[in-house]
């Protein structure tokens, strides 16, 4: 599916899996433990894989950038699409965006940075990296302050921008101005909630967005394709039935560490030895190992169940 041009349509037909990156003991990447995982995800339906934050894609070589992508393009399915992450700094973007160029892929996320940008910059910046890269971008929207409304809606008119992840944590997700203020100038059909499952009923739901990324989902790939066509259709006590089955986890990664709970956590679940991963961030403490398990047990078990019935 790299190859094919994305039409709108497609980021609701899919929820977006963003899996963890699997390598070896001297941190090369693990082509085998990889395909296993894609393989795992895409067999309960899932068509997009997003390889961002959950892949550790801060901290990967511009070195190695290159070898990434082809692999993650050789490992997937013709039908699925893969998303590789750019950034987060501009430097970074723009050595990535030369090596896009000369590859299929038709899109790129860019990581989100703060505390080193402008708005105004930022416009400017993606601007340039499309230039480089021969393709629109999806941006990850983490804080208001990154850019604002105006003009991140001026960037998807221009078609600088494919997508928008959106992923401003809200203490109520229901109540999101600035979300509603997006959504007057930018199609719902391109915006994705990128918090995982814990505000994704209320996003689809109430706001209408396109879908939502995973993280637990690369674990339970069935179950979230299932929670995706419950929310779609409105079946809203079947859908909050899976929703809940997807906490545990989701609660773990919220109160320890997003990135490094799921990583351990594919592991844990046998889908594939992530091995260690890449600095400059280390492995879930030990001490909530037994409790990340358990909740990897529980989850597994209600995707087969889940899986099961939907055979039936």
């Amino acid at each position: 599916m790299n190859e094919s041009q994305i039409v709108e349509r497609e980021f609701a037909s899919t929820v977006m899996a963003v899996p963890p990156l699997a390598r070896r003991a001297d941190l090369s990447l693990d082509v085998a433990a990889n395909q296993a995982l894609i393989r795992h995800i895409e067999a309960g339906g899932v068509r997009t894989l997003l390889y961002g934050g959950n892949a550790n894609f801060y901290h990967v070589a511009i070195s190695e950038y290159r070898e990434l992508l082809d692999m993650l393009s050789a490992s997937a399915a013709p039908s699925t699409r893969v998303i590789p992450a750019i950034g987060p700094d501009f430097g970074k973007m723009l050595d990535q965006a030369r090596m896009l160029a000369q590859t299929a892929y038709r899109t790129a996320m860019v990581l989100p940075l703060s505390g080193f940008t402008t708005p105004t910059g930022v416009e400017a910046g993606l601007t340039r990296i499309v230039d480089a890269a021969g393709m629109p971008l999806t941006l990850y929207i983490k804080s208001e302050d990154y850019v604002d409304v105006d003009t991140l809606a001026r960037l998807v008119d221009r078609g600088t921008l494919i997508a928008v992840k959106y992923a401003i944590v809200r203490e109520n997700p229901a109540n999101d101005p600035y979300l509603r203020r997006l959504l007057e100038s930018v199609s719902a059909s391109r915006v994705i909630s990128g918090m995982g499952e814990r505000p994704a009923l209320t996003h689809v739901r109430d706001f209408g967005l396109a879908a939502w990324t995973t993280g637990s989902g690369c674990i339970a790939s069935h179950a979230v394709m299932g929670l995706l066509a419950a929310a779609k259709e409105g079946r809203a006590a079947e859908a909050q039935r899976i929703h809940d089955a997807f906490m545990p986890l989701e609660t773990l990664r919220d109160n320890i560490s997003l990135i490094r709970v799921l990583h351990d956590a594919v592991t844990f679940s046998g889908i594939a030895d992530m091995g260690p991963i890449l600095p400059l961030l280390s492995a879930t403490p030990v001490e909530h190992h037994a409790a990340v398990a358990q909740a990897v047990r529980e989850l597994l078990e209600f995707e087969r169940a889940f899986s099961g019935n939907v055979r039936a």
